[in-house]
């Protein structure tokens, strides 16, 4: 009896021992602390938009139930005169210049430093490019003012020259006079292009070096054994790999080429005109239309240069969105997958 009681308990302790555990998922401290600085992080970068947009849409409101949707089409500022139409498009023609002047020099610059550089160099090299990332604009604006610009209008004159048959490249003087006139290229939209086409170069290029020299290995060498080229492994591999990173780097430099405001305020002569040739003096933006024009401002005019801002800023916005979208189709490393 006393065995089989023994045998009966023993039984109910295995029985017990086998039933199924509740298994409850807990999340660690350290988890739920990141992911609510997180999310709280998130928030507040919506919400100080949020404040930013329903600031200035407060601010010009009262220009804007003044002129209407005519200023969003008058060329001028002057008295009671203002709208925004010439400043708009002298900002998209200089962040223009700015892209398609940085964007293959970015470019090749990180495929140079990722993939061919030796390693020795590529730390000097990574050095630099931070080092002009870190240089503030007032110093760009005035070495383009000072230096760059003497020497870019022969540049202007040759464009103009071989190619003023384009509406863009076409200067209203004669580029075969003995006596050419030089004043006629300088302060140009180009040349404010060129130097924020500098400012652009390293923000653009350590994005794309980090995507590039995140490609995966196993692919690398795979393309290699296959007895492809270092330029044919860069060409299959790489390059689809980062096309992620080359529309990320490049947006983040438009929004950068879109805001400039001091290095253009300096080289570019102020012109609210809708004017499309790139290479004549005369032009203006919207950041330098503000910093010129806010010292000086009263009443409505202050007003009116808050909207030109509420303006830039749903530029900027819409570009971001646009990227955004573009990169979230296109991620890095989706060409490689299998």
């Amino acid at each position: 009896m006393t065995t089989l009681a023994g045998d009966t308990g023993s039984s109910g302790a295995d029985a017990s021992a086998d039933k199924p555990r509740s298994i409850r998922p807990g999340v660690p401290v350290s988890d739920r602390v990141f992911r609510a600085i997180a999310r709280g992080g998130g928030i507040l970068m919506l919400v100080i938009m949020l404040g930013i947009a329903g600031f200035l849409g407060q601010q010009a409101a009262p220009a804007l139930g003044v002129f209407g949707w005519h200023f969003f089409t008058v060329q001028t500022w002057e008295g009671e005169h203002l709208g925004v139409l010439g400043v708009i498009t002298g900002t998209l023609l200089v962040a223009v210049v700015a892209i398609v002047v940085s964007f293959p020099l970015a470019m090749f610059t990180a495929l140079y430093i990722a993939e061919y550089s030796p390693r020795w160099l590529r730390r000097t090299l990574i050095a630099v490019l931070d080092l002009m990332a870190a240089v503030p604009s007032v110093v760009y604006g005035l070495w383009g003012f000072a230096v760059l610009q003497n020497n870019t209008i022969y540049l202007s004159r040759w464009l103009h020259t071989y190619l003023g048959f384009l509406p863009f490249f076409h200067v209203d003087t004669d580029p075969h006079a003995a006596l050419w006139d030089k004043s006629m290229y300088t302060s140009s939209i180009f040349i404010s292009g060129l130097v924020v086409s500098l400012m652009v170069i390293p923000i653009a290029c350590s994005v794309m070096r980090e995507v590039f020299s995140q490609a995966p290995q196993g692919e690398r060498e795979a393309a290699l054994a296959l007895g492809g080229t270092r330029w044919g492994m860069v060409r299959a591999v790489v390059l689809p790999f980062g096309r992620g990173g080359i529309i990320g780097g490049t947006m983040l430099g438009l929004g950068r080429a879109l805001g400039e405001t001091i290095a253009i305020t300096y080289i570019l002569s102020p012109d609210f005109s809708v004017h499309f040739r790139i290479l004549e003096k005369g032009g203006s933006t919207i950041s330098s239309l503000i910093a010129n024009r806010f010292g000086d401002a009263t009443g409505v005019q202050v007003s009116a240069l808050l909207a030109a801002g509420l303006t830039l800023f749903a530029i900027t916005l819409v570009v971001n969105m646009i990227a955004g979208f573009v990169v979230a189709r296109s991620r890095s490393g989706a060409a490689t997958e299998i």
